[in-house]
């Protein structure tokens, strides 16, 4: 099977956070604070915290790091208010966007991603404008050069443990679950001692768009870099075709 891998966006994506530690711990630790108020502190009784937990791995945030972030939550458990808020709307030659955050101040999020729209050619649209073009999916991305098991094994380990879609990329293994079996695709491929190099559930669009013209490119990538420089933003999903 194959679809189309954004193997090279997340390997873009972690060269641009590496150089951007403190976004990602930013993004982490709230992400952390909220998993921990919605269900505790033990991982192990925690589903949403596992899969955070995972995530900060995979995008290389140390251990001990996030072992504070969990303590600090759960220490400041009362005083964590984050809300969380999507944007949806449109980039250059309609491409569709769609922007997380978590933030203690909706209307300082709210006009700095509306200025990053602005700023970049797009627009924000009304809720559920775009969202409908995109597939919430479970993501497992496997480096090839990091993982020894045989395509078709790792395949049929996935689809055992209630994957839905395997692609075999040029670079990369993808694996595709429903939302509801995330954690436990991801937990046994752990288990298994598969290294993967991110892991979440995210928003897959139905169609991509590919920029052709210097200055919508241009444009584009305004948007995402102003978004990515905001603390408040935890995840932007589009369909621009990089």
């Amino acid at each position: 099977m194959s679809g189309h891998s954004k193997f090279a966006n997340i390997k873009h994506k972690k060269e641009k956070n590496d150089a951007a530690k403190g976004k990602i711990f930013t993004v982490i630790g709230r992400e952390i604070a909220v998993a921990v108020k919605e269900g505790g502190p033990d991982p192990n009784n925690n589903s949403r915290l596992r899969d955070v937990i995972a995530k900060a791995k995979a995008n290389n945030v140390p251990n001990d790091t996030i072992e504070r972030g969990i303590k600090k939550a759960a220490g400041d458990v009362n005083s964590v208010n984050y809300e969380q808020n999507t944007y949806e709307g449109y980039g250059p030659n309609g491409v569709a966007i769609i922007v997380e955050t978590l933030t203690d101040n909706k209307n300082r999020t709210a006009a700095n991603v509306r200025a990053a729209f602005t700023k970049g050619g797009g627009n924000i649209g009304t809720p559920g404008c775009v969202s409908f073009m995109f597939d919430k999916r479970g993501q497992i991305l496997i480096d090839k050069e990091e993982c020894d098991m045989d395509a078709d094994e790792l395949m049929m380990a996935a689809l055992d443990l209630g994957a839905e879609d395997f692609n075999d990329e040029e670079d990369s293994y993808e694996i595709l679950t429903d939302p509801e079996n995330f954690s436990a695709v991801r937990e046994g491929l752990e288990k298994l001692g598969i290294p993967m190099a991110d892991a979440e559930v995210t928003m897959i669009p139905q169609n991509w768009v590919i920029l052709s013209d210097e200055e919508d490119i241009k444009k584009m990538n305004r948007i995402l870099d102003l978004l990515d420089a905001e603390d408040d933003v935890q995840n932007v999903y589009h369909s621009w075709d990089e």
